[in-house]
Order: C-alpha cells, then structure tokens, then sequence
C-alpha cells in the first residue's frame, strides 16, 4: 500500500516538472558576472535576485589551452551569453568585473557591442588589506 503512494507521488512530480520547463520568464533586467583569470574567462548572467540564467566561458566557447587566455576567447563567450539574455528579454544588465586577466576590458566592449544596455560597472576584484606575511627577521 505504501509503496503505491510513492509511485503515485512521484509520478505527480515529474508531470509537474515537465509543465514548468515549457515556460520561458522574461527577464528585463539583470547582472552579468565577469570573472577574467589568467586562464579563463568565465561569465555569469542572473536576474536581481542573483537567480543564474545562464553562463558561458572561454573553454565552453571552444577555446583550450594558452587560447581560452585570449580576449578574442573572452568576446565569443560574451557574445554566447548575450544571446541567451535576449531569449528571456534581457536588455538592461549591471556588471560586476573580478580579476586581472586579459578579458577583463574586452568583456565590457563585446557587451556594449552586443545591443544589451549597461546600466552600471563596478570593479569587486578583491584586494587584501593586509597583505601576505612577512618575511621571517634576519639574524646575523
């Protein structure tokens, strides 16, 4: 008897899935996450309330090896998630830039080229306030 529930409950929950995955939400306005490694160039695009949408990166783009390191490598994977934020209506996105890496300036540029607006740029690359440990003292 037992055992009948569950199957039946679990039947409900699949059905259930399968009617949510055919909506897509319009989403009009976002946040795109730029992480520019040394490596890599990994973004993220999520709605207000940091809800991912979608994500690309250098090595998804196609990219292996010293390439994914490229800003060229960077544009492509901006331009892959440009695409998916106008499948959901996106048109107005804030970026957050982290790291040194050389994609960093060519992710703004691609975005700016891609049609999406620029509401704000904000560098949150972390910088540490107290440094790495000191040397040990010398003795003579």
């Amino acid at each position: 008897m037992v055992k009948k529930e569950i199957k039946t409950e679990m039947k409900k929950k699949v059905s259930a899935k399968s009617s949510k995955s055919g909506t897509v939400k319009q989403i009009p306005a976002g946040r795109v996450y730029v992480t520019a490694t040394f490596n890599n160039t990994l973004v993220t695009l999520t709605d207000h309330q940091g809800n991912t949408v979608g994500w690309s990166s250098s090595g998804a783009s196609g990219f292996k090896g010293a390439r994914k390191a490229t800003p060229f490598a960077a544009i492509t994977a901006i331009e892959s998630l440009a695409n998916k934020a106008r499948s959901v209506g996106m048109n107005m996105v804030e970026v957050y830039i982290k790291g040194p890496g050389p994609g960093r300036d060519a992710a703004i540029r691609a975005l700016r080229s891609s049609g999406l607006n620029i509401s704000m740029i904000a560098d949150v690359t972390p910088v540490p306030y107290n440094g790495p440990r000191a040397k040990k003292k010398r003795r003579v």
